[in-house]
């Protein structure tokens, strides 16, 4: 699993975002420093050419309104008449009525490959009882593995549940990540930008949970790194880009925790 950061870097697949305009920076700078290239839209005209010429597709939902509906089912449509794998991040989908329905209709009508959230988001849109408020939440339960591959199952696709543990899962096998740092919770897009690397190793390999877990691998071990020193907050961020760039096979073999 950890070679596939290598093919990222070699095959410098082009990650088409439809993404939250607040992180949209940051998505497209991760994009880049993990090696592969970024691009970024919002045009309803040139959704067809585009995602054809894509190596995947990243839709967040994070600042939606009215005109992005029918854009991101137009281009998750797309996607998939191309063959081209999908990454949904359902910001917030259970904060407002008009965020679950938005989101239930692009599950409807598109065919998601990935699905990246934190656990009340997950919870929801697998029709679980949700406690929570804002993008950031958390959930009191010891065990949620059950409950994601539950979602899995029903969706059909890969989930990540972000979270003090990160959790992936096809519905059969669940991969726990153990790598992170609460910093990473102190600065806005990190969970944008992780939809971002998944978006990247994807467009590089169609080992669907291997890059789901890469994605999350990387910007988790990378925060842990860039906190080493414990730096505050805007030299965080800073190190953390920088981490992802200088991330190897070699330091992800060596740094990763993970639990299979």
């Amino acid at each position: 699993m950890f070679q596939l950061i290598n093919k990222v870097k070699e095959i410098n697949p082009l990650v088409l975002h439809y993404t939250n305009e607040v992180t949209i920076n940051d998505c497209a700078n991760i994009t880049l420093a993990i090696g592969a290239s970024p691009l970024m839209s919002y045009s309803y005209e040139e959704v067809e050419e585009i995602v054809s010429i894509s190596n995947s597709v990243v839709i967040n939902i994070g600042t939606m309104n009215s005109s992005h509906l029918d854009l991101f089912v137009k281009a998750g449509i797309a996607a998939n008449k191309y063959n081209k794998p999908v990454i949904l991040d359902p910001v917030g989908v259970f904060a407002t009525k008009t965020r679950s329905e938005f989101t239930s209709r692009l599950l409807n009508e598109v065919k998601f490959d990935v699905i990246k959230g934190n656990i009340s988001e997950i919870k929801h849109i697998g029709g679980f009882d949700v406690r929570g408020k804002g993008v950031d939440s958390f959930d009191n339960e010891e065990d949620i593995s059950d409950i994601i591959k539950k979602v899995s199952k029903k969706l059909e696709c890969v989930v990540v549940a972000t979270g003090k543990v990160d959790l992936i899962t096809n519905g059969e096998k669940v991969i726990k990540i153990l790598n992170g740092t609460s910093k990473l919770k102190s600065i806005t897009g990190t969970g944008c930008m992780s939809a971002s690397l998944i978006g990247s190793y994807l467009g590089a390999s169609k080992d669907v949970l291997g890059c789901a877990a890469m994605g999350v691998i990387t910007m988790s071990l990378s925060g842990e790194i860039a906190d080493t020193e414990n730096p505050s907050i805007g030299s965080f961020k800073e190190s953390l880009m920088n981490s992802v760039y200088d991330l190897t096979e070699d330091k992800l073999k060596e740094l990763s925790k993970i639990d299979e």
